[in-house]
């Protein structure tokens, strides 16, 4: 049952119609839960509530089905508007994005161009940019324009998922770079020929990922809401007189805010991944299509505080 709910959420979170409907009608049906509003005015008010709890932020201006240049240009200002507003506002936040919305599946030359622009205003305004990992069909692409930008700019990473068979040689490779790299589990549904099918791997294999990026020396955000990953950080940074400014910990905005202060107050760095924009739909869906653990956190959000 599981899983077939993960495939149906999976399917929704594609339908291009039902993206359309969901813009149409605003952030109803839970979403307002985990996205801070549709403008960077209405997400800026929201960053600066987390930060007086001592969380640190990553924003994103939500974005689906970019499939020509106009509107990856846009979506490139919408960031640099970001950028923007959290420099005027003293903002504790750095900016996320996904290298489809800049133009990734029209042109490197389209993609490249937007990522400069953004990553010259972050620059300005003192910026960390994460560019978040997408599907298996655009990893390899998505890493080699990574390590492009990275010859170029220090204010920028990118994100590994465990449930990849080819994560390991990623970090590897990734070293040359003393890349920061956000590891997470992995929340898109991928073929067995490219991925773990079952929970028990990823979680061993992102442990084995966390391992190798912290004893490389290497700023490492850990994205989680799994108690048992965190758990296993905290001990093996300890054993490993790590200290606690190689790492952070990361989770989304309405998912576990409980847990996230109590990360806080324990001495950790606690980043809260806030989503806003209007093209809320797709990042709501696959929210609901993450694996078993992540789908009950999420439903329990929806009637906790």
């Amino acid at each position: 049952m599981e899983q077939l709910l993960r495939s149906f959420f999976l399917f929704l979170s594609k339908n291009k119609a039902l993206t359309k409907a969901a813009k149409r009608y605003g952030l109803r049906f839970g979403a307002a839960r985990f996205v801070a509003g549709e403008t960077i005015e209405l997400a800026a008010a929201v960053i600066k509530e987390l930060n007086k709890k001592g969380l640190d932020v990553t924003i994103d201006y939500l974005g689906e089905f970019v499939d020509n240049e106009a509107e990856a240009n846009e979506m490139a200002d919408h960031s640099i508007k970001a950028i923007e507003a959290i420099g005027r506002e003293n903002l504790q936040s750095q900016l996320s994005l996904k290298m489809t919305s800049m133009g990734l599946d029209i042109s490197n030359e389209v993609v490249l161009r937007n990522m400069r622009r953004i990553l010259e205003a972050a620059k300005t305004h003192n910026v960390f940019v994460t560019i978040d990992m997408e599907d298996y069909s655009r990893c390899g692409k998505t890493i080699e324009i990574f390590k492009s930008l990275k010859k170029e700019y220090d204010n920028v990473g990118t994100v590994i998922q465990a449930y990849l068979y080819r994560t390991i040689k990623d970090i590897d490779d990734l070293n040359q770079f003393h890349p920061n790299l956000r590891l997470v589990k992995g929340a898109y549904k991928e073929s067995p020929r490219v991925a773990f099918p079952e929970k028990k791997d990823v979680d061993g294999n992102f442990k084995k990922i966390i391992k190798m990026h912290l004893v490389n020396g290497n700023y490492t955000a850990i994205a989680t809401h799994d108690d048992a990953i965190i758990e296993f950080t905290k001990r093996f940074v300890k054993e490993n007189n790590i200290p606690n400014g190689q790492f952070e910990f990361q989770m989304l905005y309405g998912i576990r805010p409980e847990r996230q202060l109590e990360l806080v107050k324990e001495g950790y760095k606690m980043r809260v991944y806030v989503p806003y924009g209007t093209d809320w739909y797709g990042y709501f869906m696959r929210r609901l299509a993450e694996r078993p653990a992540n789908v009950a956190f999420v439903l329990k959000g929806m009637v906790k505080k």
